[in-house]
């Protein structure tokens, strides 16, 4: 597939999981790519086994961060930065009254404060763009509510209202901004969390997958997919959208 050649492409949080395969989905399709994380090491690694791309650190956090990384794709791509993947967050987990707050600032910080962060810097690259496009990495927790996690799915929930009203303001300048809401997703990331909690990580795994309507988790590469798609013209009239890729578990079994 080669539907994005020549078109430049940022993606944040990068540099493991479900960022890494849609970075080099993206590279595989002919995008060059810029592949950003909070840990440098990891971007690079990543931008090192594609065709045409950098690594770069980037803490969406930190608003000069997200203008840096996007002036540097700028610089690299030689043109505006036509899609902008903001995967980059944070999860988290646990008793909301034994909640520590230091976490709970920083979950909030990087997913809900480093989403629009990301998002001013790239959308003054992208109205530039004749093609461009604004995916944010969303969760299926922006799609309802769940136990033990009540500030990672207030943080995806605000996420939802960030690309309806996103998408009503850059529609007009030719921005289209959509979410990709994930349901559990086979990565080591999930893997480690389960492990954390549990004694057996295959039983645990084989307890989430009992609860998804297709009997599997959402792989990596699903995500891939659905990013490619949502920032490929097929999608050109969706905008303002939040695609659940959750297994089925939004209709309402989780």
């Amino acid at each position: 597939m080669s539907g994005f050649t020549g078109w430049g492409v940022v993606v944040t949080g990068a540099g493991s999981g479900m960022g890494a395969v849609a970075a080099r989905r993206f590279a595989q399709a002919g995008a060059r790519v810029v592949v950003s994380d909070i840990e440098e090491a990891a971007a690079q690694a990543v931008a090192r086994g594609l065709p045409a791309a950098i690594g770069m650190r980037c803490d969406v956090s930190m608003p000069s961060d997200c203008a840096a990384l996007v002036g540097a794709a700028e610089r690299f791509l030689g043109a505006p930065v036509d899609v902008f993947l903001a995967n980059a967050g944070l999860s988290y987990a646990g008793d909301f009254l034994q909640a520590d707050p230091g976490e709970l600032r920083r979950v909030i910080d990087v997913n809900v404060s480093g989403s629009i962060f990301s998002a001013q810097a790239a959308l003054r690259s992208l109205v530039k763009s004749p093609r461009a496009s604004l995916i944010f990495t969303g969760s299926v927790s922006g799609l309802m509510g769940r136990a033990q996690r009540s500030v990672y799915t207030a943080s995806k929930h605000a996420l939802g209202g960030l690309v309806k009203s996103l998408a009503l303001e850059f529609g007009p300048r030719g921005v289209r901004v959509n979410a990709i809401a994930p349901g559990p997703t086979d990565t080591p990331f999930l893997r480690a969390h389960l492990a954390k909690v549990n004694d057996d990580v295959g039983t645990a795994v084989a307890g989430l997958v009992g609860g998804l309507p297709l009997g599997r988790l959402v792989q990596p590469e699903d995500f891939a997919e659905a990013a490619l798609f949502l920032a490929s013209p097929a999608a050109g009239a969706i905008t303002g959208h939040t695609l659940a890729l959750d297994c089925g578990s939004a209709a309402g079994r989780m």
